[in-house]
């Protein structure tokens, strides 16, 4: 049986007002929404104390996992500020990009950070070995490191991931 464009499911990013992801990921959840939230553990310093804590990795954005239906439910979710959008639709966020990110945020040997710099159009590489073993992205060079981008286009990120330059191969 065919998909109708009413019942297809496709991932999008939305919006939500400062600090309020895990507020929104409950709200979504209660609704019987599958939404994301990528989340990462950092070391906070304070003057009495150093403590892990959970944040998450795209302060702003959480994704949502919806047919046509859910998307006005989406809208009206209490922090929910707007969908991130291209040429004034939704924008979706491919199905690889959300489970690239689920795999880099499920190991602990490769430090991942995000910038929202434009890069430069590099080398494309195929990561050899370790945890994100088969992931394909653009090679960059900063501060004096060797790091995979992999653009996430919708939302405007670029997700940086250390890895050495022995486990990446050029692609073509």
């Amino acid at each position: 049986m065919e998909a109708t464009k009413e019942s297809l499911t496709r991932w999008y990013a939305v919006y939500v007002k400062s600090r309020s992801e895990k507020k929104v990921l409950q709200t979504l959840a209660e609704k019987d929404i599958e939404a994301y939230l990528p989340i990462q553990k950092k070391l906070r310093q304070w003057s009495d104390r150093k403590k892990l804590v959970e944040m998450p990795l795209m302060p702003g954005y959480v994704f949502v996992h919806i047919n046509r239906k859910d998307y006005d439910r989406v809208l009206q979710t209490e922090h929910v500020v707007c969908y991130i959008t291209f040429g004034g639709k939704a924008a979706p966020v491919r199905d690889e990009d959300i489970e690239s990110l689920k795999k880099m945020l499920h190991q602990d040997q490769i430090k991942v950070e995000l910038t929202r710099e434009d890069l430069k159009p590099g080398e494309m590489v195929e990561i050899l070995s370790g945890p994100l073993m088969g992931m394909k992205g653009e090679l960059v060079q900063i501060k004096g490191k060797n790091k995979v981008g992999i653009r996430l286009q919708p939302v405007g990120y670029t997700v940086m991931v250390e890895v050495p330059i022995s486990e990446l191969a050029v692609t073509r």
